[in-house]
């Protein structure tokens, strides 16, 4: 069964990475700790944080619910210790979340983007993702290749 995440928003930047990845991840920003504990049983999501009473409280302590303390501020160390951590795949399913709502992608084609692209990118690319939530549209430009080289990298162990 794959993995979802509730993350501590002591890690939040760790959030967007896994949704790189393909991973549901949510980002828990709330105070209460106590809520973050009850949302993660509800939806069966691992907690990820850097917080040691989070690690102490009965449900994690007994197994029933499971959590990694991340050792890390570094958000590229926080991944590989997940990674390694949980046995994840770096290569799970790239690009298939919306980084911001964390949503699955849905494919577009070339015409349903054409107004919603800079004209540049509607000249110069053919493959299309957006978000049926927040309606942002992805498309393979220089930002997911530069977030492609990292992973590579992390992959690697080059953190």
């Amino acid at each position: 069964m794959t993995p979802k995440f509730i993350v501590d928003r002591n890690v939040g930047k760790l959030t967007r990475w896994l949704r790189m990845m393909g991973y549901d991840a949510l980002l828990f920003d709330g105070p209460d700790d106590g809520a973050m504990v009850k949302a993660a049983l509800a939806e069966g999501r691992v907690v990820l944080t850097r917080d040691t009473q989070v690690m102490q409280r009965r449900v994690v302590a007994s197994g029933e619910l499971r959590a990694l303390l991340l050792r890390s501020d570094d958000p590229a160390r926080q991944l590989q210790q997940v990674v390694m951590g949980l046995g994840l795949d770096y290569r799970f399913r790239p690009f298939s979340v919306c980084l911001e709502c964390n949503r699955p992608l849905e494919t577009r084609g070339k015409d349903e983007v054409r107004r919603l692209v800079p004209s540049y990118v509607f000249r110069t690319q053919e493959q299309y993702m957006q978000c049926p939530a927040c309606r942002r549209v992805y498309w393979r430009g220089t930002h997911w290749e530069a977030m492609e080289r990292v992973l590579r990298r992390l992959e690697g162990g080059l953190a």
